[in-house]
């Protein structure tokens, strides 16, 4: 009987009425839901309800009935007529009466292709005078949930790569006090001619685009407030005339049109406190006067005045730091784009070393090979050992070839570098690959919200805990084999096939064998015929399973099965 199958329900076993040739037991009837006996969760439930009809069982009668099935012994049960002294379950002679009896035991694989027995003995008083023959009364056992597939998936940490990027490049004009005239030596600068390379190179690089380019102008802490802030925006305005001089010189055409923009900051508080910060020269008391004062004076001619107030340490800043202040920072912001497939792939071999972290990450995503897959992320976990991805992917491909203790080795040691829950996700599937459902589940306990993985492999540990429904939920709505199943076992034979068809088990051995289950479970003979004969004819080893399977019990003497399985 099929808990999933109402008409099922309905049908309540009915077996071996007996007779024991005296006086003191007639006839027992057995009542077995469910028949057949089903596995789920490791164990297998027994219930039997035990019926003596009216005067069946003589009032001095005891009886110890011990069921089987395989090679397992159950329980045994003891009833007694109403005089009988002892504490078995009492049987009135004239009405008769039922006693239930419930047992579960660990699953045992000779009970699979088996059945329920009871045998036993009768006594009265302390005398043995007759014996229960070994009955079967039911069949053993269904073990469709053995069928899940135990295909624990791995999760590969993702990669931040870009193909295009927003990168900027920048130069710094300086001022003399109160000015806002570039002076020409300025234009000589090391970073103004890098500034005007950059703009030659970018004109004939197809990767580079330049978006914009930035004139923020600024002045240093002391003189008017308000003028320094016109001040700040005129030097802005002379960056973008030298720019536009840069940009002829480099022949650079985007650097040449209307891709400015130009402010004035003012006074550049913040700008002082870096460069004071970093001042090495500088007597320490002195230094942190001067910041106290910027930190608890507000208002600009205060603090001006409070720094003044300072004598020498003002002349310092007014000759060491103040004229650094005095600028327009020039910023081209651009978009660069990054090496194409082909070329990532092709450094990879020849100068992988020139690889940023995520282009390796990304480039492994690149092979089908797991073999190239594999080398490339060993390059990046060679260069970047201390990020966790590394070596969590090496991990990854290792699992994926079915090489289990390495993978659980790397998996271990990212989780080393950094506590993550995707090493969690794949420490768990190890722990379920090798049937330690226990540490599996406390891993994938710690791994919620990597990935839908983790979910997925929580519907397999669901299963094999007869935990149907759970399984159908965290096997979300991708279609694969063990949703199908799941859907079986919760009660949804109708299920089946569609999510089977939907599923890479389309047209598999294993998926066309669960379709036949799934029939046989809704009464449907012919399909039952149609799926194991394209079940066997993918997999041979489907007719001696199928021979045996528990969930064809009832076409076992049908001519259409025998000849499939015979």
């Amino acid at each position: 009987m099929k808990k999933n199958n109402v008409k099922v329900l309905t049908l309540i076993a009915l077996a071996g009425t007996m007779a024991t040739g005296c006086q003191l037991l007639k006839d027992v009837d057995y009542t077995v839901t469910p028949d057949p006996l089903e596995m789920h969760g490791d164990s297998v439930r027994v219930k039997v309800d035990v019926i003596f009809p009216e005067k069946a069982l003589n009032k001095k009668a005891i009886v110890d009935i011990t069921p089987s099935v395989g090679d397992v012994a159950l329980k045994p049960v003891r009833v007694q007529g109403e005089k009988a002294t002892g504490n078995g379950n009492v049987i009135a002679y004239k009405a008769g009466g039922t006693v239930t009896y419930t047992d579960v035991v660990v699953y045992h694989p000779s009970m699979e292709a088996s059945g329920l027995f009871v045998e036993g003995k009768i006594y009265k008083g302390e005398k043995e005078k007759d014996q229960l023959e070994k009955t079967k009364i039911a069949d053993a056992t269904i073990v469709t949930p053995f069928l899940v597939n135990k295909d624990f998936k791995v999760i590969i940490a993702k990669d931040a790569f870009k193909r295009v990027t927003e990168e900027t490049f920048g130069a710094q004009i300086n001022f003399d006090k109160g000015r806002s005239v570039v002076k020409p030596g300025e234009l000589k600068q090391d970073d103004v001619k890098a500034y005007q390379a950059f703009l030659a190179a970018a004109q004939s690089n197809p990767k580079q685009a330049i978006k914009s380019i930035n004139m923020t102008g600024f002045a240093s802490p002391e003189g008017e407030e308000d003028k320094n802030n016109s001040l700040s925006t005129d030097r802005a305005a002379a960056g973008k005339e030298a720019g536009l001089k840069i940009a002829k010189t480099a022949k650079n055409e985007a650097a040449s049109g209307e891709v400015y923009n130009m402010s004035g900051s003012g006074e550049d508080y913040n700008g002082f406190k870096a460069l004071l910060s970093a001042d090495t020269k500088m007597n320490e008391d002195d230094k942190n006067l001067v910041l106290r004062v910027l930190e608890t004076i507000s208002g600009s001619a205060e603090r001006e005045q409070a720094m003044r107030d300072m004598g020498k340490t003002f002349s310092y800043l007014d000759k060491n730091v103040f004229p650094e202040l005095r600028r327009v920072e020039m910023k081209i912001v651009y978009d660069q784009t990054g090496y194409s497939d082909e070329e990532l792939k092709a450094l990879t071999v020849s100068k992988p070393d020139t690889l940023k972290l995520e282009e390796l990450l990304f480039a492994a995503t690149l092979y089908s090979d797991l073999n190239e897959q594999l080398r490339v992320y060993k390059i990046a976990e060679k260069n970047f050992p201390q990020d966790y991805r590394t070596s969590n992917n090496v991990g990854a491909v290792l699992y994926m070839q079915n090489k289990v203790a390495e993978a659980k080795a790397q998996f271990e040691k990212a989780n080393g570098i950094k506590d993550n829950p995707i090493s969690k996700n794949n420490l768990g599937a190890v722990a379920g690959v090798n049937g330690d459902r226990k540490k599996a589940k406390e891993l994938l306990g710690q791994a919620n919200g990597a990935g839908s993985e983790v979910n997925y492999n929580k519907g397999i540990l669901n299963i094999q805990d007869g935990k149907y429904a759970d399984a159908v939920s965290n096997l979300g709505s991708d279609a694969s084999f063990n949703k199908a199943l799941a859907e079986l076992l919760n009660g949804s034979a109708a299920s089946v096939n569609g999510t089977i068809d939907a599923s890479a088990d389309k047209d598999s051995a294993q998926g066309a064998y669960l379709k036949a289950v799934a029939a046989a479970r809704q009464d449907n003979l012919q399909g039952v015929v149609g799926s194991l004969t394209s079940a066997i004819s993918k997999d041979a080893s489907f007719k001696a399973k199928a021979a045996k399977d528990r969930e064809f019990v009832k076409y076992f003497e049908n001519a259409s099965f025998t000849a499939l399985v015979k």
